[in-house]
């Protein structure tokens, strides 16, 4: 298909969620997150490494739970809007996100998605080859350690969720509702944290919740990564950008194995996501079943992925995100 907007409407058919199918995904992915929580809270004294580990594991399960609030936050994953923004802002307590402050900052980054003149909010950022260049010594330092893999995927995800999600950051000046969900969301967290330190004290929190908690926003924030910051995704200036063209060319087909697309919920199908973002991420592989030709599309395998992380300026002349160093062959 030689125009990316007809895909809209033939996604669209795919928009309706089924109530007990989505019932069934939060039951499967909430119940074993807690009996682990719980696991690991009950190793806590027996063996604290035990209880790390089983947080640790517990992670994949939280960051499945994450791509859940995410599709209510896209109003796909109930029939009612109103059941989909309760379930996300429940969920939100858990993630340690403000449900109504990340449903705005992801739908602006929907909205501008590989536009060069719309980055910001809600996306990773990304210089221009030109741009880096032009940069001061120091400016470019500066960049460097904001793409360096231990700042993007072990720094950056703790003050992400643990400091930058207490307060509704990009948005304070937009209407109380944002402040009402971020300070509802810290007072629930606040109440929760409390309980679990009252009953069980400071090391239950230490080993059986906060490698869970750490793990997941590592986790998360690598998806979104390789989601756009793949060689050949796109990028263009306001007057030559195109909203579907950039979702189908500028995100990617992550293509994991079985059990991670299971706890990723589908979020490797991320062109298809952009494309018509109501679509249940159950539905996800009914899609590609249906229309192979969009499997084939910006397909990036788990090993491809890795070399990624190196990639880090947008190259406007061979249209390539390109590693630092072709900054400086120029």
């Amino acid at each position: 298909m030689d125009d990316p907007r007809d895909w809209v409407a033939i996604l669209a058919r795919y928009r309706t969620p089924s109530a007990w199918r989505s019932a069934w995904e939060v039951l499967v992915t909430a119940l074993p997150l807690l009996a682990l929580w719980a696991l690991a809270w009950w190793s806590v004294g027996i063996s604290p490494a035990l209880a790390v580990a089983l947080s640790i594991l517990n992670g994949a399960f939280l960051v499945r739970l994450f791509m859940i609030q995410h599709d209510c936050g896209h109003a796909a994953f109930f029939g009612s809007r109103r059941l989909s923004d309760w379930v996300g802002r429940t969920i939100g307590v858990v993630t340690l996100t403000p449900y109504d402050v990340w449903r705005r900052v992801h739908a602006e980054h929907h909205a501008g998605t590989g536009n060069l003149d719309r980055r910001g909010m809600g996306d990773i950022r990304t210089l221009t080859v030109q741009e880096y260049r032009s940069r001061s010594p120091l400016g470019r330092l500066g960049y460097r350690l904001y793409r360096h893999p231990v700042v993007m995927f072990g720094i950056g995800p703790f003050f992400l969720f643990f400091i930058s999600n207490r307060v509704p950051v990009g948005l304070m000046r937009d209407g109380a509702q944002y402040w009402i969900s971020a300070m509802g969301t810290n007072a629930a967290i606040a109440v929760v944290a409390g309980g679990i330190w009252y009953l069980g004290g400071g090391a239950v929190l230490a080993f059986a919740f906060l490698p869970t908690l750490l793990v997941a926003a590592s986790i998360g924030v690598w998806l979104f990564y390789v989601q756009h910051q793949f060689e050949e995704t796109s990028w263009d200036h306001d007057a030559d950008w195109q909203m579907q063209d950039a979702a189908l060319h500028g995100s990617s087909h992550y293509v994991l194995p079985g059990v991670l697309r299971w706890f990723t919920a589908n979020i490797g199908v991320h062109h298809v996501h952009h494309l018509q973002a109501r679509v249940p991420f159950y539905r996800l592989p009914e899609v590609l079943r249906d229309h192979p030709q969009l499997a084939e599309v910006q397909r990036l395998t788990l090993r491809e992925s890795l070399a990624c992380a190196r990639r880090h300026l947008w190259d406007e002349t061979t249209r390539r995100l390109v590693p630092f160093a072709a900054a400086r062959a120029g």
